[in-house]
């Protein structure tokens, strides 16, 4: 199974889970009137519309390139997966705020709160089943860098979406499950709505997160650097290549690469001789790494390349 194909099928697990989760919230929130069950609700409704949001953006950047965008529409992805941050944070987070706020001015009793346990536990184990699959999906990266610098280094944003919005949505039912059971235990209402306040400012730290790599990934990062070290590694050993002196890559999608390559040829190769060259690197590197897209590939003196990059990046 390919890198895309697992992301989608942890996008589909996560909706699938979030559509049941959704529905037994909105009606323990409606039966029970509380604060905290009400943010959970909105919370799985907020994810649930994510997922769909991740889908079509899938679906969008599936497209083949066209004269109006020759480079194809990839980033289209990173869009969506930024407007899914703000959505988390304007409704998800906004919502649960509100609603804490306004429950601890105005307290109010939970009716029948044994309703709100059931549900929670059930919910519990719907997002558990689904941020079971987003964990294997990003397991392999995890194991070389770590959670921290695999979510930093991936340049597939619903692969870490899912898997920080099932882990917010498991800490934010564990939240409103202590909310209830204080505000129940201590006969003590204003804690559902501390409850409530507690999940909203989960999904505000959720949100700047995925937003922050989101909005990093759609202005343009480079590809992996091991990908840039082998496509200089196959340059400088091609034939007729004196030294490649450097290069520039941009993600485009979770599977797509630009690459520009500067490449200082023999002195004694002629305009036909070159051309034959780069033929034969561009050939080599799209034989190994399918994910080079676009590559483009500048004969250049490494004194010349090293003046431009100095004066670009200072």
């Amino acid at each position: 199974m390919t890198a895309g194909s697992s992301t989608k099928t942890s996008v589909y697990a996560a909706l699938f889970g979030n559509i049941l989760v959704a529905i037994t919230k909105i009606g323990a929130a409606a039966w029970t009137g509380s604060s905290a069950m009400t943010s959970e609700a909105v919370h799985s409704i907020v994810d649930t519309t994510n997922e769909i949001l991740l889908l079509y953006g899938y679906r969008r950047a599936s497209r083949p390139p066209d004269e109006a965008h020759p480079l194809g529409y990839g980033r289209e992805l990173y869009f969506w997966s930024f407007i899914v941050a703000l959505l988390i944070f304007a409704l998800g987070a906004g919502v649960s705020l509100y609603q804490g706020i306004m429950h601890v001015a105005a307290p109010e009793p939970i009716e029948d709160p044994t309703v709100s346990f059931v549900v929670l536990g059930l919910s519990f184990l719907f997002e558990g089943g689904s941020w079971l699959v987003a964990v294997r999906r990003f397991s392999a990266d995890a194991r070389r860098f770590g959670y921290y610098q695999a979510f930093v280094r991936s340049k597939d944003p619903p692969a870490f979406m899912v898997l920080l919005e099932d882990s917010a949505a498991l800490v934010g039912i564990v939240i409103a499950a202590a909310a209830t059971a204080a505000a129940v235990w201590l006969a003590q209402p204003v804690w559902d709505g501390v409850g409530s306040i507690l999940i909203g400012l989960l999904l505000t730290i959720a949100s700047i997160g995925l937003a922050r790599e989101s909005k990093s990934l759609l202005i343009g990062e480079p590809a992996d650097p091991e990908l840039a070290r082998a496509i200089l590694d196959i340059a400088s050993h091609s034939p007729g290549v004196l030294r490649a002196n450097g290069l520039l890559t941009v993600q485009l999608s979770p599977a797509e690469v630009v690459a520009a390559l500067s490449v200082e040829f023999a002195d004694d190769k002629r305009a036909d001789d070159i051309e034959q060259c780069v033929v034969s690197i561009e050939t080599e590197i799209r034989k190994r790494h399918p994910s080079v897209a676009a590559l483009f590939i500048k004969p250049q003196t490494n004194a010349r390349f090293h003046a431009v990059r100095a004066r670009r990046f200072g």
